[in-house]
Parts: C-alpha cells; structure tokens; sequence
C-alpha cells in the first residue's frame, strides 16, 4: 500500500509522548511532513524529530510553545505561515486528564481541564482554518475520548472537556463543508499512555476484561485512526466520531 500522506503538510500537538509520539511516527512513515508541537523545545525532542525525518524522508519542525500560552501560540502560528506551504491537516492531540468523583472536583482542576483540552484547541484550529479555508482544503482531527461520550464516574470535568470538542468538531464540519474542509474527532478507550496511570489498577482491569477485544488500546491504534482521517481515503467523512474503544 502506497504511503496515504505522502507530500501532506500536517500540524500535531502533543508529540513528545503516547499517542502524539505514535501519531509522528505513523504520520511520517505514511509520507506527511510535520509541524511537531511540544510544550518545550529540548535537545532529545529536536533530535527525536531529525531521527524520525531522515528515517522516512520528510520534513518534521519542532513548533514549540505552552498551549495556555496564547501570545506564544500566536507566533507559533507566524512561524507555520512562514513556510509559505498548505497546510493540508490538524490534530489537536495535546491534552490533560484529572479523575475525581463529582462533588470531590477542585474547581481549579476543573477550570485547567476546559482550558487545556477546549478552549486552546478552539483558539488554535480558529488559527490554522484560515489557512485552510485559502487553500480550499484540509481535515482537522480532533482527539476526545469515550468519556465525552458515556459519562464516566469520576470523569466529569474530563468529560465535559472532550464532549465540548466533540461539539466543536460538528460544529466546523457545518461550517466550513463548502470550503473543501473536514472535521472529525476520534474517541478513544481505555488507551496504553501515561493517563492510564491516573486510574486506579482495578479499574483499569474492569475495563480490559470488559471490552469485546479483551485488551486495552495502543497508541498506534489512535495514530492508525488519524492518519486515515487526514488522508483521501476518507475524503467522504466529516463531523463524526470514530469511537476506537476496542468494543466497549
């Protein structure tokens, strides 16, 4: 199978680790050169991200700044134009988890939710459609969760993060569909990245047992989905959610 990017120009938040990782690496070796974010620009990021681009022949450029961080998203976003090339793709992958039951949720935690995992996304892809919306073309990947779905105990805050981005997708999908423009997002499971050690072992063994492929999800699987999402292959697809959950 040919490489389903290839010559795409994609901007991913959140690629230093877990399915962000994933998503460079799959991204890469399907052909696509990356705009990589990282909330901080270290010497093993910088060199992660020329590994990976010898490695498969594209380009990858570190795009570092603090998501929360909204004058430095603004040059960020100055340094992406600077490249004067299309930008044909966005996943807003960056994100934070907090787990406490209802009434035990600090109102602090509740707010950093909404703000890192909803309105810097919101503030971002406003940003980057424009360019889009010259070029007449691109799709915007969007990664929630099945707890913006079901209403997880102890998931509230979290929940209501990602099921505010699930309404953003729809919401841009309507919008800018007579531009050439798709939006989408992907709800995963029970994932294998550094949220799953915010659960509880119990819990996490509750939900392996009771998804139908007995397993929990990996990284390559959310990343798999996204490179679909971004590629042609899907060029039918807008204002979905792909629940990638292993049948839960």
């Amino acid at each position: 199978m040919s490489r389903i990017l290839e010559n795409k120009n994609i901007i991913v938040t959140g690629t230093r680790k877990g399915m962000g990782h994933s998503m460079l690496e799959v991204f890469a070796e399907n052909g696509a050169n990356i705009w990589a974010h990282a909330r901080k620009e270290t010497d093993e990021f910088k060199e992660e991200c020329k590994k990976l681009s010898d490695k498969y022949g594209v380009q990858i450029w570190p795009c570092c700044f603090e998501l929360t961080d909204y004058a430095a998203m603004k040059e960020a976003v100055k340094m992406i134009r600077s490249y004067k090339l299309p930008v044909d793709g966005l996943v807003n992958n960056a994100g934070v988890t907090y787990n406490a039951l209802f009434q035990m949720s600090d109102m602090g935690e509740v707010r950093n939710q909404m703000e890192v995992n909803f309105f810097a996304p919101y503030q971002f892809t406003q940003y980057i459609v424009k360019m889009m919306v010259r070029n007449k073309k691109g799709s915007i990947v969007n990664i929630a969760s099945s707890a913006g779905l079901d209403g997880n105990s102890g998931k509230s805050a979290y929940g209501a993060s990602k099921a505010a981005l699930i309404a953003m997708t729809k919401s841009i999908a309507e919008e800018f569909g007579t531009t050439g423009i798709r939006a989408n997002s992907i709800a995963p499971g029970i994932t294998d990245t550094e949220m799953l050690f915010t659960m509880p072992d119990y819990i996490v063994e509750g939900v392996k047992n009771s998804v139908d492929l007995r397993r929990v999800g990996k990284p390559s699987d959310i990343a798999n989905t996204a490179a679909f999402l971004l590629s042609d292959l899907s060029s039918y697809i807008t204002g979905q959610v792909i629940r990638v959950d292993g049948g839960m």
